[in-house]
């Protein structure tokens, strides 16, 4: 969180030599990007905290409300390669400005929603903006560095999603507390719209690319450092989701008393910060594969350790603190690593691959939370045990990346 507040106080006190700035001069100019990242991470996830209250608001029920976070991630997902492709031609700065526009306007039509077919609709437009910028903002960071600072860049826009886990979703939560579900969506509108105009204002001219069509730009996908990457990512998400979406249960089942699971679920908003800029410092100095490596050794053994635990009864609640943030350090410590092996494997498609991953990366989340229903009329012991088996698996793709990258012997 520091780190991304110095950057963006740097690029703030510098905005008019930004605006001329050339690519590969550094982070400054990155760091507007992660205030939009902020947003749409923020929007993604803040919905699920008042579900009930919506639901109330609306006259809907639980369920039907529940098809809004749904409606977001499935949109996500099917769109993202789709508008990469889309608006290759276009120049950057367009894109970005348009999906942070697009975004401000889709929850303000949320906050100001008659009925359940609005909300879910205006979800809907929500996840068109955050998948046309997410994406974009991705790839345009690590073209406005140099190439040593690449996964860095990667890791500082990833970190706006990052610290919306932390403080973003907390903050809206207490927000829709205070003044109602509406208030909070309209928060995010304005989030979104001061992005908008931060990234208009500040960011360097960057151009699009020629146009070509959907099938061709899928032909990425043939090769195989890319074939790879993908699942890997969808892997690793499902691991780490499979107990995220019941957190609350689970932790209940390791002894946190109802009145420190907020604290918990802090501890995995900071362990994602300080994981994911960690990971991106790490991969550019010593590559993606032994990144990869710590974060799923890293995310097995807590799952492993907590699920002991949750058979003991009870665990200690520093313990579990610790376990709670190593949990999140090792979730979007993956991110980073996968984002330079896919830019460095088609650089000439970084924004369709960037896409194609993190559409990678909803499929991922929407998998583990499924995973996790199913496993939770069976307790948090079973929850956990399958998190680290397939934290395991994602630890066997990335022995399998590593044979394929690894030279060959003549």
């Amino acid at each position: 969180m520091a780190s991304l507040l110095a950057e963006f106080f740097i690029m703030t006190r510098s905005a008019s030599s930004s605006v001329s700035a050339l690519p590969g001069q550094g982070l400054g100019s990155v760091a507007i990007l992660a205030l939009g990242t902020f947003a749409v991470g923020t929007d993604a996830f803040i919905v699920s905290g008042f579900l009930p209250s919506i639901a109330q608001s609306l006259q809907a029920s639980n369920s039907m409300t529940g098809l809004s976070v749904t409606v977001f991630a499935g949109t996500y997902a099917l769109l993202a390669p789709v508008l990469a492709t889309v608006t290759a031609p276009w120049s950057r700065n367009r894109v970005l400005v348009g999906a942070l526009a697009v975004l401000a306007l889709a929850n303000l039509l949320s906050a100001l929603a008659p009925d359940i077919w609005t909300l879910l609709a205006s979800r809907a437009l929500a996840a068109v903006g955050a998948a046309a910028y997410t994406p974009t903002a991705t790839a345009a960071g690590g073209a406005l560095v140099r190439p040593e600072l690449r996964a860095r860049a990667f890791s500082l826009v990833t970190g706006g999603l990052t610290v919306a886990t932390a403080l973003g979703v907390p903050l809206g939560n207490l927000v829709s507390q205070w003044f109602g579900w509406r208030t909070a969506l309209g928060m995010v509108a304005a989030l979104a719209a001061l992005a908008c105009v931060g990234v208009a204002l500040i960011m360097p001219a960057l151009p699009g690319q020629a146009r070509s069509s959907l099938r061709a730009r899928l032909a990425v996908l043939r090769r195989p450092a890319v074939a790879w990457v993908l699942p890997l990512t969808v892997v690793g998400m499902t691991a780490c989701y499979i107990v995220y979406a019941y957190s609350v249960p689970a932790l209940q089942a390791l002894g946190i008393a109802d009145g420190h699971i907020g604290a918990m679920l802090l501890c995995y908003g900071v362990g994602a910060v300080l994981g994911n800029l960690l990971a991106g410092y790490g991969t550019d100095r010593w590559g993606p594969t032994p990144v990869s490596v710590t974060a799923y050794v890293a995310m097995a053994a807590s799952f492993a350790i907590m699920a002991w635990l949750a058979v003991a009864g009870a665990g200690h609640e520093v313990a579990v603190g610790l376990l709670v943030l190593v949990w999140g350090m090792s979730s979007w410590g993956q991110t980073p690593p996968q984002q330079l092996r896919l830019t460095n494997a088609a650089p000439q498609e970084a924004p369709l691959v960037v896409a194609l991953n993190a559409s990678c990366i909803y499929l991922g989340i929407a998998l583990g939370t499924a995973l996790g229903a199913g496993l939770l009329a069976h307790g948090a012991v079973s929850g956990f045990a399958v998190s680290a088996l397939v934290a395991l698996a994602a630890l066997g793709f990335v022995a399998g990346l590593a044979r394929k990258e690894s030279p060959r012997p003549r």
